[in-house]
């Protein structure tokens, strides 16, 4: 199947054209038609399936179908992210799928200066990327009107549920019109997205290109047993005995995060870390100088990770194990994107084979263990308490179950879209959207849009 076989116009086939993409994904070719028609979508998308494009494309047709209100723009597509660099991500898309056509687009989130971002929404929008807290921040302000919206998208929805953002969605759900599409977006589905989703859609069309929660097919996944004290020389030992020149590594503390990419770094081995605790432009930097291959480790913590978008990442290491189990598929679903094959390699220690169960009965499946000669963990060792990044125990560890899903007053984040408020980066690159820095490498074979 094509692009010309979905209905989209020419103005659009275009831009998808130019950047060299010949066949749509099956989310895409599932999606397209059905936002096209009007109608709300669930769909289960895992990353790197083109979900972004899904929605995009027949977004922007949708709204150029319909004129632009003689009185001047207004909001009239929302799309809503977790983090900033996910909204950044989607912007670009947004621009870079509709540079053919007559509609404008910003995006808003925090850890930048809201100045620059009130004056990219006072020139009039049609289409705004946004995170829930600073969406929130120019509501209270005055700075945008949502009450013309005629398409919500909710992407990575289960994030933003897991990152307490509950609230927030309900307070700027009341502020859009009744009569609108809705379109919801998840790599996963507890419960919550579940309850969420009958709430907002309306007889909505199903979309599933994969099993619930499942990781992505092309990701081989592997254990390395280890001792909690070894995994940074055990990571080290990969690194550059296999000569690993991307990878990205996972820590479940923004301290731990900072902490690795020091030690690498000592090691000889170039690494930056990338967390919410990051100014906007630091985060920004890091993320640039990884796909530009100026380092070659990149440390990320959940939350900041989403929006890391590398088709030919070739490496994810999970070095401590997530509390969350459906946090480990978003993890490993950086890798084996865009039809490119990957690998996901997980640090295990005593203390996590709780975490570890939770997981592989997500999966339904059993990874497998292979010890790594000379690093093969030592029986004698005593599991101990997992910290939570605040000294205290966290859930999950020494062979306990899962944790139950976050309450409604479960970490609330901050109102920069992030657990902790963020200074503000220097600049005003991103006041409406700007570029998502850093470029990625493209597989062979037919070309489909993220």
């Amino acid at each position: 199947m094509s692009f010309d076989s979905l209905g989209l116009l020419a103005e659009l086939r275009r831009a998808v054209a130019e950047q060299g993409y010949t066949e749509p994904t099956p989310v895409q070719t599932q999606a397209i038609p059905a936002i096209l028609a009007g109608r709300d979508i669930m769909a289960g998308a895992q990353t790197g399936t083109g979900k972004t494009a899904g929605f995009t494309l027949p977004m922007l047709q949708r709204l150029h179908a319909s004129p632009v209100p003689a009185r001047g723009r207004t909001i009239r597509a929302l799309v809503l992210t977790p983090t900033r660099e996910l909204a950044a991500q989607v912007a670009e898309s947004v621009r870079t799928y509709g540079k053919h056509l007559p509609l404008r687009s910003a995006v808003v989130f925090g850890g930048v200066k809201i100045n620059p971002q009130i004056d990219a929404l006072r020139r009039g929008v049609d289409v705004l990327v946004a995170t829930p807290g600073r969406l929130l921040d120019h509501v209270g302000q005055r700075t945008l009107d949502l009450s013309k919206v005629e398409i919500l998208v909710l992407d990575e929805a289960d994030r933003m549920l897991d990152m307490g953002f509950i609230h927030d969605i309900r307070k700027i759900l009341a502020l859009l019109p009744k009569a609108r599409q809705n379109l919801l977006f998840s790599a996963t589905f507890p419960d919550e997205i579940k309850r969420l989703a009958d709430s907002l859609l309306d007889s909505p069309a199903l979309i599933e290109v994969a099993r619930r929660n499942a990781p992505a097919e092309r990701v081989a996944q592997v254990i390395h047993p280890v001792d909690r004290e070894r995994k940074r020389e055990l990571l080290s030992h990969l690194i550059g005995s296999q000569n690993w020149r991307q990878v990205l590594v996972f820590t479940r503390t923004k301290h731990g995060a900072n902490r690795l990419a020091e030690q690498l770094a000592r090691d000889g081995i170039g690494a930056a870390a990338i967390h919410g605790n990051k100014s906007q432009g630091a985060r920004t930097r890091a993320l640039s100088d990884f796909k530009q291959g100026e380092v070659r480790v990149l440390v990320a913590t959940d939350i900041a990770a989403r929006g890391i978008d590398i088709d030919q990442l070739p490496h994810v290491v999970n070095f401590e194990l997530p509390h969350v189990p459906e946090d480990y598929v978003h993890r490993i679903g950086r890798t084996g994107r865009a039809g490119n094959d990957g690998a996901a390699l997980s640090l295990v220690c005593v203390d996590e084979h709780g975490l570890l169960r939770d997981i592989e009965r997500l999966l339904k499946r059993e990874i497998p263990r292979i010890p790594v000669a000379g690093f093969e963990p030592d029986p004698s060792i005593r599991a101990e308490p997992i910290l939570n990044g605040r000294g205290r125990p966290g859930p999950g560890g020494q062979g306990h179950g899962r944790r139950s899903p976050p309450s409604q007053g479960t970490a609330r984040p901050g109102r920069t879209g992030h657990a902790t408020p963020r200074p503000q980066a220097k600049g005003s690159q991103h006041a409406a959207g700007g570029r998502a820095a850093g470029g990625s490498g493209r597989g062979t074979g037919p070309r489909r849009p993220g």
